[in-house]
């Protein structure tokens, strides 16, 4: 587990919906830039990139709900796409109510955040609030759909390239299953924990509850989908950092983000899933770069 005592950030709460959310920010130095962890991760798994950009950025991370010390609600539809993108509301009107901030998310993290932005031109609580957004190894669930149907239709190849998709999605079919995933996610999680000396990891100590609940995404986003199955498609300037060893999602499902984003860059790291912590240094200076470039474009 990661010690956090060097950490740039400090703590305090805020209310969505009736739940408590932790969140960690660091000194205003810059625009506001949110990080948005994925499962079953915390916004531990941020903090190597944020010690990279806390002294030009103001930097803002948060436990989502279900995860680390935000609160843990129990029924799968408190995990709603909907909800979760009130939380990132909840986020903007506590720590940048009048500056619009660049998102980052990271696999579930990337997931939800792509909704509030599909939404934001729909979404009064989005509104220009949103400078832009940078997606890592969580594409917008629509063009998963999107894409499996066009790759049916079109050459073997792009058949190939689907179906070795769905084979390393083969966890999301196996999440469905009730209570079996949540009893072996905590009992695995134990046991990987208590063999992990301390500093070795970024999973924090709540793992075991934090991938447990976690499962509730995607029982609750996979099975009333596409939400925008031909649109809209943001205009919002996006980067889509492909993680060329992640086991997770392929080059070829993340470079499907240019449906839904007309103002797109693409950039690759040779990296794993987990490449905001093994890879700190690299993502920080796509994000810092990217970031940088949508500051400096006339207004």
């Amino acid at each position: 587990m990661t010690d956090s005592s060097a950490s740039p950030l400090t703590s305090r709460t805020i209310s969505s919906e009736g739940l408590t959310l932790a969140v960690w920010e660091g000194p205003d130095n810059g625009p506001p830039v949110v990080f948005v962890h994925g499962f079953p991760d915390t916004h531990v798994v941020w903090e190597p990139v944020i010690e990279r950009l806390a002294d030009r950025f103001h930097c803002i991370a948060y436990d989502v709900r279900g995860a680390g010390a935000s609160d843990q609600p129990m029924a799968r539809a408190d995990y709603f796409s909907v909800h979760l993108v009130t939380d990132l509301v909840a986020v903007l009107d506590g720590f940048s109510p009048d500056a619009p901030v660049h998102v980052v998310g990271h696999d579930w993290g990337s997931v939800q955040a792509w909704d509030a932005v599909l939404s934001e031109p729909s979404d009064s609580r989005l509104s220009a609030r949103i400078a832009s957004f940078t997606s890592i190894s969580g594409p917008c669930l629509d063009s998963v759909r999107a894409v499996a149907r066009s790759s049916w239709a079109a050459s073997w190849e792009h058949r190939r390239r689907a179906l070795r998709q769905a084979a390393r999605s083969w966890y999301v079919y196996a999440f469905q299953v009730p209570v079996l995933p949540e009893v072996i996610l905590r009992r695995l999680s134990q046991r990987m924990l208590a063999s992990l000396p301390d500093g070795s990891d970024h999973f924090a100590a709540t793992l075991p509850a934090d991938a447990a609940h976690g499962v509730n995404l995607y029982r609750a986003n996979l099975r009333s989908r596409p939400r925008f199955p031909t649109g809209p498609r943001t205009s919002l300037p996006v980067q889509v950092i492909i993680a060329l060893r992640d086991k997770f999602v392929t080059p070829y499902l993340a470079r499907s983000a240019n449906r839904f984003a007309a103002d797109l860059t693409v950039v690759e790291i040779d990296a794993g899933h987990w490449v905001p912590y093994t890879h700190p240094d690299e993502v920080a200076r796509r994000i810092d770069d990217f970031v940088t470039q949508v500051e400096s474009r006339p207004s």
